[in-house]
């Protein structure tokens, strides 16, 4: 009887420790949840995150160029406290260390993915349509990746995909459809191509707009926008390219041609519109339209005054019959716009690695548009996923994208790539722009008072010492380096295109780099803003220290065997 006794009292007793184990564990884990909303609160009111150090202020003896790429930290000055600016003050809650920085934004953007409501599916049927818009609906039609059935511009939102924002961009752009496919696409075009299929084939809720049809798998739900008559309407992205002598081959250069004796630019325009063809090139009474290409680049522009350019509105009537004028048509280039992941994982992983502001945002978009595959993150921009970039969501070591978008610096964190391309720009731009996306976000701009506040300064004695280091760190110990520069690249898009493209072993045709050159700007470039400033926001100070890291990283590259910095960068 004193053994089953002494067996049950011992049985009970570790029973007691697993349900005080399990009651620590769910009040552990009960509080994490907690914190993590309430800091998800916290960032969509736009609250200020917890005052973290800022980095520390750089050395003044590194305002004379240091010998070698061994010096890629830059250390606090003597008796300088972590985390405290030069003057020995906290820098403000927003300025933030890079590593802690970082991880918080890793945090918020997780927590951004996390919260957002899945979009509920059909059941089977049609949804209903619970609004009334301009657009009139026409049906459900197939789509296929290699057979569009809307073959004009395609843009992507994620999570505020509507009707009303596809059939107003569309009708925007020139075109009399628009398409709405998996909740979140939205495709244009001037005509439908495919055939029509069961209206409960198109089952998915729009992501902005629940309750009206968004097309499905493969599926467009396609509505004919409001009609406007020719010689009215008004395009806000038409873009005129120049004067250019007629190829050697028009028939092989364009793809339509039309006699029109009453040609003006608008008509013209019109005409390459409606035939969803991103190029109208006019010399009276003749409108051609088409693709720039090998026959057509685009690269060698003629003086204005061999097509006799009177003005940009009224009727365009070039004198000499070698040239011709080119304007860019609404209508997307879409032979470089599609996008995928890699079929199976690849044994190389290249990092795209630059400083914050340093465009790396604009050169995924360039290599997606070229190689045809998604770029990773090292992060989880939620807001960037939403507009296209799909690649945010994939694990960054997955080895389904052809590079991934890093800012780290740290030896650990470099080696573990196999390759990197490592993107410059101009220290003085590189800061304007992450202090803009500071203030006011991808596309906005900071206001005086920001340029004007102490924020500025003690961004600057933090910040420039990141720029110096990260690039320092990745000459040390970067094992593959392709080193690109921002401005360089802007200059000559084409061929330093070819070098990164080669560099990532991606076959691209010509064809394709041209598309690229036409789509070059996207969606992520910062639209022009009032950037007429009454004053020159770095400071003598700002400069010298400035100047003594650009001359410190110019030498690092020559002593890496790279070529050194533009000349723009140098210090006058």
């Amino acid at each position: 009887m004193a053994k089953p006794f002494y067996r049950l009292q011992r049985f009970l007793r570790r029973m007691q420790l697993f349900f005080l184990f399990l009651g620590v564990a769910y009040i552990m884990a009960g509080s994490v949840l907690l914190l993590q909303r309430a800091s998800l609160v916290v960032s969509q009111r736009g609250s200020s995150i917890l005052p973290l150090p800022s980095l520390p202020s750089p050395p003044r003896a590194l305002a004379a160029p240091v010998a070698g790429p061994h010096h890629s930290r830059m250390a606090p000055s003597e008796g300088q406290a972590e985390g405290q600016s030069p003057d020995g003050r906290t820098g403000p809650h927003w300025l933030v260390s890079r590593n802690l920085e970082i991880r918080h934004l890793r945090r918020r953007w997780f927590h951004s993915l996390m919260s957002e409501q899945e979009t509920p599916r059909g059941d089977g049927g049609p949804l209903q349509r619970k609004a009334h818009h301009k657009g009139t609906y026409v049906g459900c039609f197939l789509d296929d990746s290699k057979e569009r059935g809307l073959k004009g511009t395609v843009f992507y939102d994620f999570r505020k995909m509507s009707s009303t924002l596809c059939q107003d961009t569309c009708s925007e752009s020139g075109y009399q459809f628009a398409g709405l496919e998996y909740g979140s696409e939205c495709h244009c075009g001037n005509r439908i191509s495919s055939p029509r299929t069961r209206e409960e084939d198109c089952n998915l809720a729009c992501k902005g707009e629940r309750g009206l049809p968004c097309g499905g798998v493969g599926r467009l739900s396609v509505y004919k926008v409001d009609e406007v008559l020719p010689g009215h309407r008004r395009y806000r992205n038409v873009r005129y390219r120049g004067c250019f002598e007629r190829p050697d081959n028009a028939t092989a250069a364009f793809l339509f041609h039309t006699l029109q004796p009453n040609l003006t630019s608008q008509s013209c325009v019109e005409t390459c519109t409606d035939k969803e063809l991103p190029l109208a090139v006019l010399r009276r009474p003749d409108c051609f339209c088409g693709y720039a290409s090998r026959h057509f680049t685009l690269h060698e522009a003629t003086p204005e005054e061999r097509c006799a350019l009177a003005n940009t509105t009224g009727p365009q009537v070039p004198k000499d019959q070698d040239f011709f004028q080119v304007y860019q048509t609404p209508v997307q280039d879409a032979r470089c716009t599609d996008r995928k992941f890699f079929p199976e994982k690849s044994n190389r992983l290249v990092a795209l690695s630059s400083f914050p502001g340093a465009g790396n945002t604009w050169v995924r978009h360039l290599i997606e548009l070229a190689t045809g595959y998604y770029t990773g993150s090292y992060y989880f921009d939620g807001t960037l996923y939403n507009k296209g970039f799909k690649g945010e969501k994939d694990y960054w070591k997955s080895g389904r994208t052809i590079c991934v978008k890093t800012h780290e610096s740290g030896k650990r964190e470099i080696e573990m790539y196999d390759a990197a391309i490592l993107l410059i720009r101009n220290p003085y731009r590189s800061l304007m722009a992450e202090f803009n996306r500071k203030c006011a976000g991808h596309l906005g701009y900071a206001s005086e008072q920001h340029w004007k506040g102490k924020e500025w300064p003690e961004f600057v004695s933090s910040y420039a010492s990141w720029w110096a280091s990260h690039v320092l760190d990745w000459l040390r110990f970067g094992r593959q380096l392709l080193v690109v520069h921002y401005e360089e690249l802007r200059a000559a898009l084409v061929p330093s295109l070819r070098a990164v493209t080669a560099f990532l072993n991606a076959n691209v045709s010509e064809d394709r780099l041209l598309c690229v050159e036409s789509n070059q700007d996207g969606h992520f470039k910062r639209p022009p803003g009032d950037q007429r400033r009454s004053f020159d926001p770095f400071t003598p100070d700002m400069k010298r220290l400035i100047n003594g890291y650009i001359l410190t990283v110019d030498q690092a590259l020559r002593n890496g065997n790279q070529s050194g910095l533009p000349h723009e960068y140098m210090p006058r």
